[in-house]
């Protein structure tokens, strides 16, 4: 078994976080809605902030009036950490994001972006060729319609990218109810789950 295929632990990982933006949210056509998104995606900053791990904020034609800034619920959650625009589909082409990435000296990645086929896909696929081992969040992420989003995670999968969902990574995490970081996990999950209980049955009536 390649490091790839085991278990994550949050001493050896950074969240990567592209493209939150206005913009990409309304464009999102694939099976998971951008409320429950959004949600997954707050989760996993919760996560990384709980766990110590670096984070990494990229937004893509911010600065070029293109497009608005990173959804502001999300970037509440994050107020220490810089945002990266750039003007390339591709974060990874971005030499301020690439720096970024390394100088958080983890190999290992956990990756969420909009939209899955282009923002999510790009940067992955650099990233692995580069030697990094890369977890993406099929909860956490959407494309412009089923089959774009459901082809790019074919892509990425066979590329070497480690497909997973919020709450199996934050378990993956930490992994034991006895370890250091358990009692995080927990001021976390518990108003998580009413979350997301709440949002689902909003989401069961809208429907």
């Amino acid at each position: 078994m390649s490091k790839q295929q085991s278990v994550l632990k949050y001493e050896e990982a950074a969240l990567i976080l592209i493209d939150y933006q206005k913009e990409m949210f309304e464009q999102v056509r694939s099976e998971v809605p951008p409320a429950l998104i959004e949600l997954n995606v707050r989760m996993l900053i919760k996560a990384a902030k709980a766990f110590g791990m670096p984070i990494v904020l990229s937004t893509v034609g911010v600065q070029m009036g293109v497009n608005g800034p990173t959804r502001e619920s999300i970037l509440a959650e994050l107020p220490d950490v810089t945002v990266l625009d750039r003007s390339s589909m591709n974060a990874w082409e971005d030499e301020a994001f690439r720096t970024a990435v390394r100088r958080s000296g983890r190999k290992r990645l956990v990756f969420g972006a909009l939209w899955t086929e282009i923002c999510l896909s790009f940067p992955v696929i650099d990233a692995l060729r580069e030697e990094y081992e890369v977890t993406f969040v099929v909860d956490a992420v959407g494309g412009m319609s089923q089959l774009a989003h459901t082809t790019a995670i074919q892509r990425l999968v066979a590329a070497g990218a480690v497909p997973q969902t919020t709450v199996a990574v934050v378990a993956e995490l930490f992994r034991d109810w006895k370890s250091p970081a358990a009692g995080r996990a927990r001021e976390i999950l518990k108003p998580y789950l009413n979350d997301l209980q709440r949002l689902t049955a909003e989401l069961s009536k809208a429907a």
